[in-house]
């Protein structure tokens, strides 16, 4: 079964050119047809004419003969291609007068005025004198055939140059009729995954106009859906930053004054929960935040300073001297927003450090060209584990106390920068470890 191209530019260009070509050659066969037909006709003519003007001067030349019954060949004033043979015969069949090329084995008998054809020749009988004096005029069927070829490849021939280009002709009009629907596909193919915004459809063809409606009118209905849910996790995550403050405060109090040990333990355990979920609903903004599609500044500006403050801020005292940063001398522009970029790093160095050992170093390297890469030591992972990192509160095997959000934070920022983010484990040249690179979007 023969395969249709993928594309309907492509199907249009076949369907026509096809149908063109099929066109042009029945339009070919049935000229070649009528030709044929016409040529013979004129041929035919040609031969009866012939006999007509030949035999009444045949007939003078034999009547003023002195010697009646001697045969004539009538010779050629110069060299030239006889396409037409005749010869001239009385009524017992002797000879009396032929061209200086026919060939009595061409020419049968007289049997009666009209056509006759041989299996080499086309001839036709006239007869004068009440018969007395007959003539045949023999045209070869192979002179026939050779002028048809000929016709017909006189007509192929601009045909083969025709066809390939209306095809050439046709598939250029057909893209450039569909260039508002090719736009159209290339600018939902390259669109991120946070781009909702409406597409547009003022130079669209009538029949894919409704098409980019329901188009805008599905992104329209994901983005009123998407907004709420942001709004919703925002505002809840907001919403509870004053009560779980407050909450541990008191906690944190009661730790201070208590002196039953019992209830310093739980409290203890009250206290590491509302730091936990305090931390979560910090993630759950950030989240938030990262979904928005908000992810670009008006201006570039360098992503070293940038990432030299948010290394120091998550290490703090405690860790400063696990972080090797390792910056490039030269500036790093970019126009991803510096809040989204500060999101993305924070969360790929606190990731590091809270799933590597105690005390061992997080390399953080930025290079000239835009990639950010963070490596940690610790086991390799499995493959499917590493595949499933990203998604949200996903933790692979860690036991390390985390919200399982960072990195799924961290893609959506990357996706919606459209930038890229690669979980390596074990980290490249190593047999241990995890890496995570994220790609700057080109300016």
């Amino acid at each position: 079964m023969t395969r249709l191209p993928g594309s309907l530019q492509g199907r249009l260009a076949l369907a026509i050119g096809l149908g063109i070509a099929l066109l042009w050659a029945a339009t070919a066969v049935t000229t070649t047809s009528i030709l044929r037909r016409e040529m013979g006709e004129m041929f035919d003519s040609t031969l009866e004419e012939t006999a007509q003007r030949i035999l009444p001067l045949a007939v003078l030349d034999i009547i003023d003969r002195e010697e009646q019954g001697v045969s004539r060949r009538i010779s050629t004033l110069r060299t030239h291609d006889e396409f037409f043979t005749y010869l001239v015969r009385d009524d017992q069949g002797r000879i009396l007068l032929r061209s200086h090329r026919a060939v009595e084995a061409d020419f049968p008998p007289f049997e009666g005025t009209g056509f006759r054809q041989t299996a080499t020749h086309r001839l036709y009988y006239d007869a004068a004198l009440q018969g007395t004096i007959t003539i045949a005029v023999a045209e070869p069927l192979d002179h026939r055939d050779r002028i048809e070829r000929e016709t017909q490849l006189a007509m192929a021939l601009p045909l083969l140059l025709l066809i390939p280009l209306s095809l050439i002709g046709i598939l250029w009009m057909v893209r450039r009729t569909l260039y508002p629907v090719r736009a159209l596909s290339a600018a939902l193919a390259t669109r991120g995954g946070g781009d909702l915004s409406p597409v547009d459809s003022g130079t669209l063809p009538a029949e894919i106009t409704p098409v980019a409606r329901a188009i805008n009118q599905l992104l329209s209905r994901l983005r009123a859906t998407l907004d709420a849910e942001r709004s919703f996790t925002a505002n809840a995550a907001h919403e509870l930053r004053t009560p779980l403050a407050a909450a541990l405060a008191q906690t944190q109090r009661l730790i201070a004054e208590t002196r039953d040990a019992d209830a310093a333990r739980r409290a203890g355990d009250i206290e590491r929960a509302l730091k936990r979920l305090s931390r979560m609903s910090e993630k759950l903004m950030q989240l938030s935040r990262a979904e928005s599609g908000r992810l670009h500044a008006e201006t570039a500006s360098d992503m070293r300073p940038l990432l030299k403050m948010i290394a120091t801020d998550v290490a703090g005292p405690a860790a400063a001297d696990r972080i090797d940063l390792r910056l490039p001398d030269t500036p790093v522009m970019s126009d991803m927003d510096p809040d989204a970029f500060a999101i993305l790093t924070r969360n790929l160095i606190e990731n590091a450090l809270k799933h590597s050992p105690a005390d061992s170093p997080v390399q953080v390297t930025l290079s000239a060209a835009g990639d950010l890469s963070v490596i940690n030591d610790g086991p390799a992972l499995a493959p499917e584990s590493l595949a499933r990192l990203t998604a949200r509160f996903e933790r692979g095997q860690a036991t390390a106390d985390g919200s399982g959000l960072g990195l799924a934070i961290a893609r959506a920022i990357a996706e919606g920068v459209h930038g890229q983010l690669e979980l390596h484990s074990p980290a490249p040249s190593r047999s241990d470890g995890f890496e995570a690179v994220f790609r700057l979007p080109p300016r």
